[in-house]
């Protein structure tokens, strides 16, 4: 049971293609940190590989077989990817599924207001945060504005070294003793989360008045220069807010962490961390005996909810598509399917933090450079809202990974009566599968910016190919 170090295992060779896939990934968060971009990312690497949209073959009447390579995307911000098998459907599939939501703050409706000489962006946060950390750092916004003509504007403002940023203020430690002695979930509250967008007020050329008589700065003027310039640059007016999709995410690009550049530090590595080495599993699986699937879903940080989410039947109504494209669709073939198929929920575990050790169990934590991490269950406190996964299937993963030489290590969320969380396991779950969670260990786990070792990102990827291609209970 002695926790090996993943780095130690690796020659020369290997340790290249570590900093190779690093790269790659850090480049995937840096042009990928909303749901939208994600996904025109994914879509643009599948189709290099070989990827067709299975609405087409629906609409062509085309037909599916073997080594046939389909996607489906769902609202732009979800995706399944199927790789067709040997075996027929109803034997089931592999699936890694995966989610590239990740906690921001939102834009609301109603947003832009003045007040005291600032104008303003009124947010709502999205998933667990911890407020306090989101002020004061530099800020980027991301997303789509649609007009009430249906034209989409992109906007994309942060990111590149001549834009500007946004932020969130604080108030000055000189008079802040009131606010230090709240509680740390009251000392900054979701509704102080608006940033600031500007300061300047709008100049507007008037006719002069009679001599002498001064000229009023216009009510709301800074508002009105912010307006000014969003009309200029993107041709959208106030009420455009209405039916936007304004995410504010940390700005800045992923950056190698350590003297020894052995971790990375980003915003968005839950779960994304996840969903990128599940898509490149996916390419490198090769020829597979069963269907290999990858499911990458939106919501899962505020409970797997709606139409993108991994509780619609989205996922479903794909897997029936494409039954019927290979003629085995029936009401029973697809509940066979999904029951049994096989699953690692790919998504991030607590890593092990020295400086807050009392809040895990050290033998049953994961350790940043310790492997790809299996938590047999997730939940809270008497594992309420778990997937708890059978022995079985525990045994058949373990045999797999042994074969294939995969640094893994198991782990729990934290110490048993200090909280918990869940993943979309227990969904799929649903169906009758066998599911386990599987993912990266990470630390500042929901933190404006998260770190994971370069290594346990590579050895999961090599864990998700070793999965496609062996996993059959």
């Amino acid at each position: 049971m002695e926790q090996k170090n993943t780095w130690e295992t690796y020659n020369a060779k290997q340790l290249k293609e570590v900093d190779s896939f690093a790269r790659e990934y850090m480049d995937f968060l840096d042009n990928g940190k909303t749901e939208r971009e994600c996904i025109d990312q994914i879509v643009n690497t599948v189709e290099s590989a070989g990827y067709q949209e299975l609405e087409a073959l629906v609409k062509a009447g085309k037909q599916l077989k073997a080594g046939d390579k389909v996607y489906e995307v769902w609202m732009n911000k979800s995706i399944v990817l199927f790789q067709i098998g040997e075996q027929k459907l109803e034997e089931g599939m592999n699936i890694l599924g995966a989610h590239i939501d990740s906690p921001r703050l939102d834009v609301k409706q109603n947003p832009l207001y003045e007040d005291g000489g600032f104008a303003y962006l009124d947010t709502h946060y999205y998933g667990g945060v911890k407020k306090y950390q989101w002020v004061t750092i530099p800020l980027a916004i991301h997303g789509v504005v649609v007009k009430k003509d249906g034209e989409t504007v992109e906007v994309n403002v942060g990111e590149n070294e001549d834009d500007p940023v946004f932020f969130v203020s604080d108030l000055l430690i000189h008079l802040a003793q009131e606010q230090l002695e709240k509680k740390a979930n009251k000392v900054i509250e979701g509704e102080a989360l608006d940033i600031i967008v500007g300061n300047k007020p709008l100049t507007v050329d008037k006719k002069k008045k009679k001599d002498g008589e001064e000229e009023k700065t216009e009510k709301d003027a800074v508002k009105k220069g912010i307006l000014d310039i969003l009309q200029k640059s993107y041709g959208i007016e106030e009420e455009d807010f209405i039916s936007a999709e304004l995410e504010v995410v940390p700005a800045g690009k992923a950056r190698e962490a350590g003297f020894d550049r052995s971790m990375i530090l980003s915003y968005g590595q839950d779960d994304r961390v996840c969903a990128f080495s599940s898509l490149k599993a996916m390419l490198e699986a090769g020829k597979t005996k069963r269907t290999a699937c990858c499911i990458l879903v939106d919501k899962e940080e505020i409970g797997s909810v709606g139409a993108t989410g991994m509780q619609s039947k989205f996922f479903e109504n794909a897997v029936a598509e494409v039954m019927n494209l290979m003629g085995e669709y029936s009401e029973l073939n697809l509940r066979r399917c999904l029951a049994h198929s096989c699953m690692l929920s790919s998504d991030v575990s607590s890593a092990f933090d020295p400086s807050f050790a009392s809040s895990f169990d050290k033998k049953n934590v994961a350790y940043l450079g310790g492997g790809m991490v299996f938590n047999k269950f997730t939940g809270s406190r008497g594992k309420s809202g778990s997937n708890d996964a059978n022995a079985e299937y525990l045994g058949h993963i373990r045999a797999i990974f042994e074969k294939e030489k995969v640094n893994f290590q198991t782990a729990e969320l934290g110490k048993v009566d200090l909280g918990g969380g869940g993943t979309i396991a227990y969904i799929l779950a649903l169906y009758g599968m066998n599911v386990i969670d599987s993912g990266v260990a990470v630390l500042n786990m929901h933190a404006p910016w998260e770190a994971t070792s370069k290594a346990d990102v590579y050895e999961t990827k090599r864990g998700y190919v070793a999965f496609l291609q062996n996993a059959e209970m």
